[in-house]
């Protein structure tokens, strides 16, 4: 497994942004994402990158005001966060993939059941 280590949740008024950062060793990963929970609900993810070609994917709920971006050289993937909504409210969860990015997503999202290696988590709470 890959270990993943989160940075950069926090607390934020409705409009503002953020941006989150996971830094992993890239061995064998073809795809890094974001997923998030929100207490009582489903994990959803959000958006996931292609190591090789940094194509993307984004959640219907997130397109437009999320972008995630990947630095090979220091092995670090970033979430920006703009326009939050108290709805983004959740702990986000960075993951890694040893599937290609075409793989990883079906019409009800990404498929988090083959992410193989997790982050431990980062807390972001957007206030109205």
């Amino acid at each position: 497994q890959v270990q993943l280590v989160e940075s950069g949740g926090g607390s934020v008024q409705a409009g503002g942004s953020l941006i989150l950062s996971c830094v992993g060793s890239a061995y064998g990963v073809l795809t890094y994402g974001w997923f998030r929970q929100a207490p009582g609900k489903e994990r959803e993810g959000v958006a996931a990158i292609a190591v090789r070609d940094h194509s993307t994917y984004y959640s219907d709920t997130v397109v437009g005001r999320f972008a995630i971006s990947r630095d090979n050289a220091k092995n670090t993937v970033h979430l920006q966060m703009n326009s939050l909504r108290p709805e983004d409210t959740a702990t986000y969860y960075c993951a890694a993939s040893r599937s290609v990015l075409r793989d990883l997503w079906s019409n009800k999202g990404l498929l988090s059941g083959l992410f193989e290696s997790w982050g431990q988590g980062t807390q972001v709470t957007v206030s109205s």
